[in-house]
């Protein structure tokens, strides 16, 4: 079962979601995490850590699990 991240915006940026998720401790993490960890969003992987994410995303993330976006 996905944990489930809300959003209490219209979407977040995939590096603000590392850090709202505890993959991350700062958002200055981001850009080294995306380069050393494979991230799949809805089936396709990203590196962008200023990808928007909306509610119904489904986020993967090799040896930290599945995340779903809600409102």
């Amino acid at each position: 079962m996905p944990e489930k991240i809300k959003l209490n915006t219209e979407y977040i940026t995939l590096g603000q979601f590392l850090k709202l998720a505890d993959v991350i401790q700062t958002g200055g993490m981001a850009k080294w995490f995306l380069s050393e960890h494979e991230v799949v969003i809805n089936g396709e992987q990203d590196q962008r850590r200023g990808r928007k994410l909306r509610a119904g995303d489904k986020v993967q993330i090799a040896g930290f699990g599945e995340f779903v976006i809600t409102e």
